[in-house]
Protein backbone atom coordinates (compact mmCIF):
# COMPACT_ATOMS: atom_id res chain seq x y z
CA UNK A 1 0.00 0.00 0.00
CA UNK A 2 1.18 3.57 -0.99
CA UNK A 3 1.82 6.16 1.75
CA UNK A 4 -0.73 8.15 -0.34
CA UNK A 5 -3.44 5.29 0.22
CA UNK A 6 -2.58 4.91 3.73
CA UNK A 7 -3.38 8.19 4.49
CA UNK A 8 -6.67 7.97 2.46
CA UNK A 9 -7.60 5.02 4.21
CA UNK A 10 -6.90 6.89 7.72
CA UNK A 11 -8.79 9.82 6.82
CA UNK A 12 -11.58 6.93 5.90
CA UNK A 13 -10.73 5.56 8.94
CA UNK A 14 -11.36 8.59 11.22
CA UNK A 15 -14.44 9.79 9.33
CA UNK A 16 -15.93 6.66 10.60
CA UNK A 17 -15.09 6.58 13.57
CA UNK A 18 -14.74 9.62 15.05
CA UNK A 19 -17.20 11.88 12.80
CA UNK A 20 -15.01 15.10 12.44
CA UNK A 21 -16.93 18.19 12.05
CA UNK A 22 -14.05 20.10 9.55
CA UNK A 23 -11.39 18.93 7.26
CA UNK A 24 -9.16 20.72 10.40
CA UNK A 25 -10.07 18.77 12.83
CA UNK A 26 -9.09 15.86 10.41
CA UNK A 27 -5.61 16.94 9.35
CA UNK A 28 -4.68 18.09 13.27
CA UNK A 29 -5.42 14.44 13.91
CA UNK A 30 -3.82 12.62 11.94
CA UNK A 31 -0.76 15.96 11.97
CA UNK A 32 -1.21 16.67 7.56
CA UNK A 33 -2.21 19.79 5.95
CA UNK A 34 -5.74 20.65 5.20
CA UNK A 35 -4.27 20.87 1.79
CA UNK A 36 -3.70 17.42 1.79
CA UNK A 37 -7.00 16.40 3.23
CA UNK A 38 -8.68 18.18 0.90
CA UNK A 39 -6.94 16.90 -2.24
CA UNK A 40 -7.64 13.41 -1.23
CA UNK A 41 -11.01 13.88 -0.07
CA UNK A 42 -12.53 16.20 -3.11
CA UNK A 43 -12.87 13.33 -5.92
CA UNK A 44 -14.61 11.01 -2.79
CA UNK A 45 -17.13 14.26 -2.05
CA UNK A 46 -18.18 14.82 -5.67
CA UNK A 47 -19.15 10.87 -6.12
CA UNK A 48 -21.17 11.27 -2.62
CA UNK A 49 -18.47 8.58 -0.78
CA UNK A 50 -18.20 11.03 1.55
CA UNK A 51 -20.67 13.68 2.51
CA UNK A 52 -20.19 17.10 4.25
CA UNK A 53 -19.61 17.67 7.74
CA UNK A 54 -18.28 14.46 7.84
CA UNK A 55 -19.83 11.43 7.16
CA UNK A 56 -18.91 8.49 5.00
CA UNK A 57 -21.14 5.64 3.05
CA UNK A 58 -20.45 2.43 4.30
CA UNK A 59 -20.78 0.75 1.15
CA UNK A 60 -18.23 3.33 -0.94
CA UNK A 61 -16.06 2.68 2.30
CA UNK A 62 -15.93 -1.05 1.64
CA UNK A 63 -15.23 -0.75 -2.06
CA UNK A 64 -12.51 1.35 -1.43
CA UNK A 65 -11.07 -0.66 1.14
CA UNK A 66 -10.88 -3.71 -1.14
CA UNK A 67 -9.09 -1.81 -3.76
CA UNK A 68 -6.27 -1.09 -1.23
CA UNK A 69 -6.03 -4.51 0.91
CA UNK A 70 -2.54 -6.59 0.83
CA UNK A 71 -4.90 -10.02 1.50
CA UNK A 72 -7.19 -11.08 -1.24
CA UNK A 73 -10.41 -10.36 0.62
CA UNK A 74 -13.43 -12.56 -1.15
CA UNK A 75 -15.65 -10.26 -3.09
CA UNK A 76 -18.60 -11.51 -1.88
CA UNK A 77 -18.49 -10.67 2.26
CA UNK A 78 -20.38 -7.23 1.89
CA UNK A 79 -20.66 -5.77 5.67
CA UNK A 80 -17.44 -8.29 6.22
CA UNK A 81 -14.37 -5.50 4.43
CA UNK A 82 -14.87 -3.57 6.88
CA UNK A 83 -13.66 -5.80 9.63
CA UNK A 84 -11.75 -7.74 7.53
CA UNK A 85 -9.39 -4.83 7.38
CA UNK A 86 -9.56 -4.13 11.07
CA UNK A 87 -7.74 -7.57 11.58
CA UNK A 88 -5.50 -6.75 8.97
CA UNK A 89 -4.22 -3.96 10.72
CA UNK A 90 -4.06 -5.41 13.84
CA UNK A 91 -2.50 -8.73 12.54
CA UNK A 92 0.30 -6.46 10.62
CA UNK A 93 1.06 -4.68 14.29
CA UNK A 94 1.09 -7.84 16.12
CA UNK A 95 3.24 -9.06 13.65
CA UNK A 96 5.67 -5.71 14.29
CA UNK A 97 5.33 -6.56 17.87
CA UNK A 98 6.63 -9.36 17.96
CA UNK A 99 9.30 -9.06 16.01
CA UNK A 100 10.74 -5.72 17.73
CA UNK A 101 10.27 -7.68 21.38
CA UNK A 102 12.89 -10.74 19.56
CA UNK A 103 15.28 -8.25 17.91
CA UNK A 104 15.38 -6.60 21.88
CA UNK A 105 16.42 -10.19 22.66
CA UNK A 106 18.81 -10.75 19.77
CA UNK A 107 20.73 -7.28 20.52
CA UNK A 108 20.24 -7.27 24.32
CA UNK A 109 18.80 -3.47 23.54
CA UNK A 110 16.53 -2.67 26.54
CA UNK A 111 15.45 0.42 24.46
CA UNK A 112 13.67 -1.85 21.62
CA UNK A 113 12.33 -4.11 24.80
CA UNK A 114 10.07 -0.62 25.91
CA UNK A 115 9.01 0.21 22.46
CA UNK A 116 8.00 -3.30 22.34
CA UNK A 117 6.12 -2.86 25.33
CA UNK A 118 4.76 0.59 24.32
CA UNK A 119 3.44 -1.00 21.04
CA UNK A 120 1.32 -3.00 23.23
CA UNK A 121 -0.94 -0.08 23.67
CA UNK A 122 -2.15 0.31 20.18
CA UNK A 123 -2.68 -3.38 19.90
CA UNK A 124 -5.13 -3.38 22.75
CA UNK A 125 -6.76 0.19 20.86
CA UNK A 126 -6.99 -2.33 18.10
CA UNK A 127 -9.27 -4.68 19.62
CA UNK A 128 -11.77 -1.84 20.79
CA UNK A 129 -11.84 -0.76 17.40
CA UNK A 130 -12.92 -4.15 16.38
CA UNK A 131 -15.74 -4.00 18.83
CA UNK A 132 -16.79 -0.71 18.15
CA UNK A 133 -16.72 -2.32 14.14
CA UNK A 134 -18.95 -4.89 14.61
CA UNK A 135 -21.59 -2.94 16.70
CA UNK A 136 -21.60 -0.82 13.60
CA UNK A 137 -21.75 -3.56 10.93
CA UNK A 138 -24.76 -4.63 13.27
CA UNK A 139 -26.43 -1.40 13.49
CA UNK A 140 -26.34 -0.68 9.98
CA UNK A 141 -26.85 -3.96 8.16
CA UNK A 142 -30.07 -5.24 10.51
CA UNK A 143 -29.53 -8.82 8.65
CA UNK A 144 -26.04 -9.44 9.41
CA UNK A 145 -25.34 -12.90 10.81
CA UNK A 146 -24.49 -11.44 14.58
CA UNK A 147 -23.48 -14.79 15.39
CA UNK A 148 -20.44 -14.57 12.62
CA UNK A 149 -20.10 -10.68 13.05
CA UNK A 150 -19.18 -11.40 17.22
CA UNK A 151 -16.11 -14.09 15.87
CA UNK A 152 -14.28 -10.89 14.47
CA UNK A 153 -14.04 -10.32 17.98
CA UNK A 154 -12.68 -13.69 19.43
CA UNK A 155 -9.85 -13.15 16.18
CA UNK A 156 -9.24 -9.77 17.80
CA UNK A 157 -9.07 -10.89 21.03
CA UNK A 158 -6.60 -14.32 20.37
CA UNK A 159 -4.47 -11.37 18.32
CA UNK A 160 -4.35 -9.16 21.58
CA UNK A 161 -3.22 -12.63 23.66
CA UNK A 162 -0.28 -13.15 21.12
CA UNK A 163 0.64 -9.05 21.74
CA UNK A 164 0.50 -10.23 25.45
CA UNK A 165 2.88 -12.94 24.82
CA UNK A 166 4.79 -10.31 23.00
CA UNK A 167 5.35 -8.85 26.18
CA UNK A 168 7.04 -11.81 27.75
CA UNK A 169 9.92 -12.21 25.31
CA UNK A 170 10.35 -8.11 25.79
CA UNK A 171 10.55 -8.15 29.41
CA UNK A 172 13.02 -10.91 29.59
CA UNK A 173 15.67 -7.72 28.13
CA UNK A 174 14.22 -5.57 31.21
CA UNK A 175 13.97 -7.83 34.08
CA UNK A 176 17.47 -10.06 33.27
CA UNK A 177 21.67 -9.49 33.20
CA UNK A 178 22.31 -12.23 31.44
CA UNK A 179 22.24 -12.14 27.39
CA UNK A 180 21.29 -15.65 25.93
CA UNK A 181 23.58 -18.59 25.24
CA UNK A 182 24.16 -18.85 21.77
CA UNK A 183 22.72 -22.54 21.14
CA UNK A 184 19.74 -21.75 23.20
CA UNK A 185 19.34 -18.71 20.51
CA UNK A 186 19.88 -20.83 17.92
CA UNK A 187 16.54 -22.38 18.91
CA UNK A 188 14.81 -19.29 19.83
CA UNK A 189 15.51 -17.75 16.40
CA UNK A 190 13.48 -20.87 14.47
CA UNK A 191 10.93 -20.88 17.35
CA UNK A 192 10.69 -17.11 16.50
CA UNK A 193 10.25 -17.57 12.66
CA UNK A 194 7.75 -20.74 12.53
CA UNK A 195 5.70 -18.50 15.70
CA UNK A 196 5.56 -15.61 12.46
CA UNK A 197 4.41 -18.23 9.66
CA UNK A 198 2.11 -19.75 11.99
CA UNK A 199 0.40 -16.41 12.73
CA UNK A 200 0.28 -15.27 9.02
CA UNK A 201 -1.20 -18.90 8.11
CA UNK A 202 -4.05 -18.49 10.98
CA UNK A 203 -4.88 -14.72 9.45
CA UNK A 204 -4.83 -15.44 5.82
CA UNK A 205 -7.06 -18.38 6.73
CA UNK A 206 -9.55 -16.47 8.33
CA UNK A 207 -9.11 -13.52 6.20
CA UNK A 208 -8.97 -15.16 2.95
CA UNK A 209 -11.25 -18.45 3.49
CA UNK A 210 -8.06 -20.38 2.97
CA UNK A 211 -9.14 -23.11 5.91
CA UNK A 212 -7.04 -25.94 3.90
CA UNK A 213 -4.02 -24.22 5.56
CA UNK A 214 -4.68 -25.85 8.12
CA UNK A 215 -2.26 -28.86 7.80
CA UNK A 216 0.28 -26.97 6.78
CA UNK A 217 -0.54 -24.95 10.25
CA UNK A 218 -0.53 -28.07 12.51
CA UNK A 219 2.91 -29.14 11.19
CA UNK A 220 4.38 -25.98 11.93
CA UNK A 221 3.02 -26.39 15.55
CA UNK A 222 4.72 -30.13 15.60
CA UNK A 223 8.06 -28.20 14.99
CA UNK A 224 7.46 -25.82 17.67
CA UNK A 225 6.89 -28.23 20.36
CA UNK A 226 10.03 -30.20 19.01
CA UNK A 227 11.99 -26.81 19.33
CA UNK A 228 10.53 -26.01 22.90
CA UNK A 229 11.54 -29.42 23.70
CA UNK A 230 15.11 -29.24 22.55
CA UNK A 231 15.20 -25.71 24.07
CA UNK A 232 14.42 -26.68 27.50
CA UNK A 233 16.97 -30.01 27.39
CA UNK A 234 19.49 -27.25 26.70
CA UNK A 235 18.40 -24.84 29.51
CA UNK A 236 18.12 -28.11 31.84
CA UNK A 237 21.80 -28.96 31.27
CA UNK A 238 22.79 -25.03 31.59
CA UNK A 239 21.23 -25.30 34.96
CA UNK A 240 22.46 -28.08 35.98
CA UNK A 241 26.24 -27.04 35.30
CA UNK A 242 25.54 -23.69 37.62
CA UNK A 243 24.97 -22.90 41.22
CA UNK A 244 21.65 -21.71 42.51
CA UNK A 245 23.24 -19.69 45.19
CA UNK A 246 23.07 -16.21 42.54
CA UNK A 247 19.56 -15.29 42.66
CA UNK A 248 20.52 -13.58 39.46
CA UNK A 249 21.24 -16.45 37.46
CA UNK A 250 18.52 -18.01 38.93
CA UNK A 251 16.10 -15.56 37.73
CA UNK A 252 17.83 -15.85 34.38
CA UNK A 253 16.47 -19.59 34.02
CA UNK A 254 12.94 -18.85 35.16
CA UNK A 255 12.76 -15.57 32.59
CA UNK A 256 14.23 -17.81 29.82
CA UNK A 257 11.42 -20.08 30.47
CA UNK A 258 8.82 -17.48 29.40
CA UNK A 259 10.45 -16.99 26.63
CA UNK A 260 10.15 -20.26 25.15
CA UNK A 261 6.54 -20.77 26.71
CA UNK A 262 5.67 -17.39 25.13
CA UNK A 263 6.62 -19.00 21.83
CA UNK A 264 4.79 -22.15 22.63
CA UNK A 265 1.55 -20.22 23.42
CA UNK A 266 1.44 -17.99 20.45
CA UNK A 267 1.50 -20.93 18.26
CA UNK A 268 -1.23 -22.75 20.35
CA UNK A 269 -3.19 -19.38 20.02
CA UNK A 270 -2.55 -19.43 16.21
CA UNK A 271 -4.47 -22.68 15.81
CA UNK A 272 -7.29 -21.39 18.08
CA UNK A 273 -7.31 -18.78 15.12
CA UNK A 274 -7.44 -21.57 12.44
CA UNK A 275 -10.55 -23.49 15.00
CA UNK A 276 -12.36 -19.87 14.40
CA UNK A 277 -11.95 -19.49 10.86
CA UNK A 278 -13.33 -23.06 9.91
CA UNK A 279 -16.64 -22.27 12.04
CA UNK A 280 -16.78 -19.01 10.40
CA UNK A 281 -16.09 -20.43 7.22
CA UNK A 282 -16.94 -24.09 7.10
CA UNK A 283 -19.58 -23.77 9.58
CA UNK A 284 -17.99 -26.95 11.58
CA UNK A 285 -18.07 -26.11 15.45
CA UNK A 286 -15.11 -25.66 17.41
CA UNK A 287 -14.13 -28.64 19.18
CA UNK A 288 -15.27 -28.36 22.99
CA UNK A 289 -11.84 -29.82 24.72
CA UNK A 290 -9.44 -27.66 25.63
CA UNK A 291 -6.71 -27.61 23.70
CA UNK A 292 -4.00 -29.35 26.20
CA UNK A 293 -6.62 -32.41 26.98
CA UNK A 294 -7.11 -33.26 22.92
Amino acid sequence: MSKKDKTLKDILDFILYENPSTQDEIAEKLGITRRYVTQLLQPLIKDGTVKRAYMIDLKSYERITLSLSDYEIPGDTSGDILLNEALINMAGHVHSQLEESFNAVLEFDEEKAKRALEMDYATNNMVEKIRTSVETIVSINKHSEFSKSMLYNEVAYDLERIGDYCGHIAKFVINDVYEIDENILKKLKKMYKTTQKMIRLSMKSFIEGKTELKNDLMELEDSIHILQAKAINLIATQMAENSFDEKERSNYFIYLFRVIKAFERMGDISVEIMDVSIEFHDNIPRPTTPRAFR
